[in-house]
């Protein structure tokens, strides 16, 4: 007799899922393969009960229906990020931001791509208008990610920040709300801020044009009794154009996200450079008051080498939240979502509600 001819017993193992060899010896010996722990296959529910099959308790001591979570100590790895988190989680509950007592413009900038800037621009304001604050995002790179992260139409038919800066149009008139997200409204970007550096050039006061439609904005909300704005942010692309020039102008504070890798020590010293000569001869009140590590990995030796050097050389503008590598957070954007709300319990929303709390209370 084959192991396929083997004749099906009163319990019949085949009434049971498992890997077809578990099956078939199962028929041969059903005494010891009717628990599915011993047919390789695991229940869906991470309780107690379904652990005892690896490790059981005595008897009488069962714990029923806790869950893995509830039992576990932080004896673990695991166990002791859980527990810090929820610290973590407990500190921001309840937690009211404080509302600054003038509209702060903050330009988030980095000349070197790839460090996180759009994310956290529209995470931070996320994490701001979820608080109760009024929030506005200009996005004035060409790329239009902001746009994009917060689900603002940024097609080519429609009114952005290229018509503010070239035309003339009231920012009132482009600016749109944030579907998912209270109290926060974005001025989106489009592919015809490609080519305004060119069409900046030849117009009058072409630095100032950004920070004259933001002052014009704010007092029409006033005359029409709406909320006064207490955060604008300003997406840049990695460049010094003059588009980036133009937020540096509008804004009284520069956001600077790092990634913790070595370029982005290379890329900190020139735009310092950049943001002092913009000091020196265009707006003298700029300062470089935040400075956020994006992107670290723990694990790694440089990450924290990098972090070691920025907070020795910015320890009044470094931020102690430090934003984690995080799929969530690069999975938001293609959910036309920021990570607040497409994954507000991942370690990456809670990072940037840190930083968020963070900026606030330095108002």
């Amino acid at each position: 007799m084959t192991i396929k001819d083997a004749p099906a017993t009163e319990s019949d193992p085949l009434s049971m899922s498992g890997s077809p060899l578990a099956v078939s010896i199962g028929r041969l010996q059903p005494g010891q393969f009717v628990d599915p722990a011993n047919m390789g296959v695991v229940p869906r529910e991470t309780t107690s009960a379904s652990a005892g099959a690896v490790d059981a308790p005595p008897a009488g001591k069962q714990a029923k229906g806790k869950n893995v979570l509830e039992t576990m100590d932080d004896s673990s790895p695991l166990g002791r990020e859980l527990a810090r988190e929820t610290k973590r989680r407990e500190k921001l509950l309840g937690k009211p931001l404080p509302k600054p007592s003038s509209t702060r413009i903050m330009t988030i900038s980095n000349q070197k791509g790839g460090v996180g800037k759009t994310t956290t621009t529209v995470n931070i304001a996320a994490a701001l208008a979820t608080a109760g604050l009024q929030v506005l995002v200009i996005d004035i790179d060409p790329q239009g990610n902001a746009s994009t992260a917060l689900n603002i139409d940024h097609h080519a038919d429609v009114d952005s920040i290229y018509d503010v800066l070239i035309d003339d149009v009231p920012l009132g008139d482009v600016v749109a709300p944030c579907p998912d997200v209270p109290n926060l409204i974005c001025a989106p970007a489009t592919i015809h801020l490609a080519g305004a550096e060119i069409e900046l050039v030849s117009l009058v006061a072409r630095e100032q044009r950004l920070r004259r439609a933001i002052d014009v904005y704010a007092r029409t909300r006033e005359e029409k009794g709406e909320p006064r704005l207490d955060f604008v942010f300003i997406d840049c692309p990695p460049s010094l154009g003059l588009l980036t020039v133009n937020a540096f102008v509008a804004a009284k504070e520069v956001l600077i996200p790092i990634q913790c890798e070595y370029y982005a020590l290379e890329g900190l010293s020139q735009l310092l450079k950049n943001i002092e000569m913009i000091q020196k001869h265009l707006n003298a009140d700029l300062t470089v008051s935040t400075i956020l590590l994006t992107m670290y990995d723990g694990r790694t030796n440089l990450a924290a080498q990098v972090a070691a050097e920025v907070r020795e050389h910015f320890p009044q503008q470094v931020l102690k939240a430090v934003v984690p590598r995080s799929v969530r957070i690069s999975e938001a954007p293609s959910y036309q979502q920021t990570v607040m709300t497409y994954d507000p319990s991942s370690s990456g929303a809670l990072s940037y509600q840190e930083a968020a709390a963070e900026i606030a209370s330095r108002s």
